[in-house]
């Protein structure tokens, strides 16, 4: 088996009201130096080790992202050691 992560985030130009309240609230902690604040979802999925590309695209567009508002990325998990 291998891990898969699956990054969605919103596309450019959806209005992406999480990340302006983030914006603000790091803003008014005295976090000046912020830009522009995007949130999106990481999934990560455990797939037999054959497992397509093609695959993994058509579970992303019929379920984990809705591809008319949303972008994805898919890449292998990395394995980490520590959490903060």
């Amino acid at each position: 088996m291998k891990k898969i992560t699956v990054t969605v985030t919103l596309k450019k130009g959806v209005l992406d009201p999480q990340g302006k309240a983030i914006s603000g609230a790091l803003h008014s902690l005295g976090f000046a130096g912020v830009g522009d604040v995007h949130v999106g979802k990481l999934i990560t999925l455990e797939v037999p080790d054959d497992t397509p590309d093609a695959a993994l695209k058509e579970m992303c567009e019929k379920l984990l992202a809705n591809p008319v508002i949303e972008d994805y990325t898919i890449g292998i998990a990395e394995n980490r050691c520590c959490a903060a």
